[in-house]
């Protein structure tokens, strides 16, 4: 698969809020790709109404605005049940805030042509400009993924440039109600590890971009690490259900996942 227009992997790229920077996203991941899709959650900043005019002059660009705020999953939900209604199999989910690398985009489409069962996740390479609380952070949260994707081999739970397989993970979405905000990221690699979908990792760089450079965070400490409490909760029980058909597997030899 070479960059350019694709009739099985799209760029789905859910947007809320990030003022004049998803401009600047969406021009560089459709200079690697066609089609990119952006689902706009509500936003209030006009970006809505910008991105409506870029895409009336790009055919290569796809624009759904959602009526009020809904969440990141629930955006990315939305553009893969798009996706999926057009033909397209997977989907490479990127944020629209300037932090992740589109020149990376033909790579990570390669990496999924040639493992389609696949997901391609980035593991994300950080510079100067991260915060040293969210880095630590994660490891927390990156060592109980993999302890509840029962050793699937996740590298970073919450970096969300990633190609997923689009029919196993609406399937994952419409059975059950959660994932729909900020726990997507961490919920989706782990429930897709539980129906047998392999985590192949590949390293990207993550910019995390000053007020000045147009940077927007809507990560709130408080609220969002109760919503990952309660995330990581969840998946423990789900976990503890699963680790006796797991034991029973690697007991008889058998692979221990399955679709």
């Amino acid at each position: 698969m070479t960059a350019g227009a694709s009739a099985t992997h799209v760029v789905v790229i859910p947007s809320y809020d990030t003022g004049a920077t998803v401009y600047a996203t969406v021009a560089a991941a459709r200079a690697q790709w066609q089609p990119v899709y952006v689902v706009v959650d509500g936003s209030r900043d006009g970006s809505a109404e910008g991105l409506q005019a870029m895409a009336a002059r790009d055919p290569g660009l796809r624009v759904w605005v959602l009526p009020h705020n809904q969440g990141k999953g629930a955006a990315v939900l939305h553009g893969l049940e798009q996706a999926a209604r057009a033909g397209f199999t997977h989907a490479l989910t990127m944020d629209a805030d300037g932090q992740h690398p589109a020149a990376l985009i033909p790579a990570f489409m390669r990496a999924s042509a040639q493992r389609p069962d696949a997901m391609i996740l980035g593991r994300p390479v950080f510079d100067a400009s991260a915060p040293l609380l969210r880095v630590r952070g994660r490891r927390v949260s990156n060592w109980w993924t993999n302890l509840e994707a029962l050793g699937a081999g996740v590298a970073d739970s919450l970096y969300g440039f990633r190609v997923y397989p689009i029919a196993a993970l609406v399937d994952v979405m419409r059975t059950q109600r959660w994932m729909r905000r900020f726990d997507f990221d961490t919920e989706a690699v782990v429930r897709l590890a539980w129906r047998g979908v392999t985590p192949i990792n590949l390293d990207a760089p993550v910019k995390y971009l000053t007020r000045e450079e147009g940077g927007v965070s809507h990560f709130r400490y408080g609220r969002d690490n109760v919503l990952l409490t309660w995330m990581h909760t969840r998946l423990m029980i789900g976990f503890a259900l699963r680790l006796p058909l797991l034991a029973w597997r690697r007991l008889r030899g058998a692979p221990p996942f399955q679709r």
